[in-house]
């Protein structure tokens, strides 16, 4: 059975850009009568905002966006991260690093394995990295075939838990679509070159790694992605119907003028049963549409 999922970081609401990725991963998982999970990625409580996991999944309901099953909270899972650092720590396939980001960008930026044959023991002030046995320099996305990633961030001893004590991103979104059993990740652009770290998890977890699939990145006039760290404007949630379908065709749909006045529920069902991945635009990142029906 297919099993997708939409995985937010509680930062701040919902914007343009985070609506396409929740809209392209609904519709493939729809469009393969699968389900659809809602994962909250709240592990990184300096960036989170009060009261944004609300504001997300309201919204997605205000989209007419319903998740299969329970939300899942990666705060409720950290201890399920800690055992699987502690086994790799006893194996001997993780290690406590002491490198500062000053060290790493002296030495060009990439980490050397500077601290791998140490055995520091101290963890209240070091890094824990994962000891790299299967990097991978490529792969390939459903839409845009093969996809590379940079030969020294692809061979590079990656962090699995940070010197503050949060656990690394890698890390625990690899263990969560494991425990989830998502079947393929639908995401934005600009996650392409993690997925190198993400796939070589797998393979040292011995799983199957997941299938990929890629959204083009919404930027704005200045070449940047449209995020919530940049300041990205929320979706409005009182008049959703304009912002739904510029979301749609930023996904290469071509609406149907029977479609345009028709209410949320009826527009999100036609996107499921016209969605199809040649449609997407060949460029990974484009500037959104607004048309006179944002105005």
């Amino acid at each position: 059975m297919y099993i997708g999922r939409f995985a937010p970081s509680p930062s701040g609401p919902l914007h343009f850009g985070s609506l396409v990725a929740a809209l392209g991963s609904y519709f493939q998982a729809k469009s393969h009568a699968g389900k659809w999970l809602v994962r909250i990625e709240d592990i990184d409580p300096p960036r989170e905002v009060e009261g944004a996991s609300s504001l997300i999944l309201k919204a997605l309901e205000t989209y007419q966006l319903h998740w299969d099953d329970k939300v899942l909270y990666q705060s409720h899972r950290l201890d399920a991260y800690q055992d699987q650092i502690d086994q790799w720590l006893i194996d001997g396939h993780a290690y406590l690093c002491e490198c500062t980001r000053k060290q790493i960008k002296a030495d060009g930026g990439f980490y050397l394995g500077t601290c791998r044959q140490k055995q520091l023991k101290d963890a209240s002030q070091c890094a824990v990295r994962l000891t790299m046995q299967h990097p991978i320099e490529s792969f390939t996305d459903q839409r845009y075939g093969t996809l590379t990633i940079p030969e020294a961030l692809a061979k590079e001893d990656f962090i699995i838990k940070r010197r503050d004590g949060l656990f690394a991103y890698n890390l625990a979104v690899v263990l969560d679509d494991i425990y989830q059993g998502v079947t393929e990740v639908v995401r934005g652009a600009d996650l392409i070159e993690p997925t190198g770290r993400q796939i070589s998890l797998y393979k040292t977890l011995g799983h199957k790694p997941l299938r990929y699939l890629h959204l083009p990145l919404a930027i704005d006039d200045s070449g940047n992605k449209l995020s919530k760290q940049n300041h990205a404007t929320a979706i409005d949630l009182s008049n959703p119907r304009p912002t739904l379908l510029n979301a749609m065709r930023f996904l290469g749909f071509t609406i149907d003028d029977s479609i345009l006045n028709a209410d949320i529920e009826s527009i999100v069902q036609w996107g499921v049963e016209n969605w199809h991945l040649l449609q997407l635009p060949d460029e990974l990142k484009i500037k959104p549409p607004f048309s006179n029906d944002a105005l």
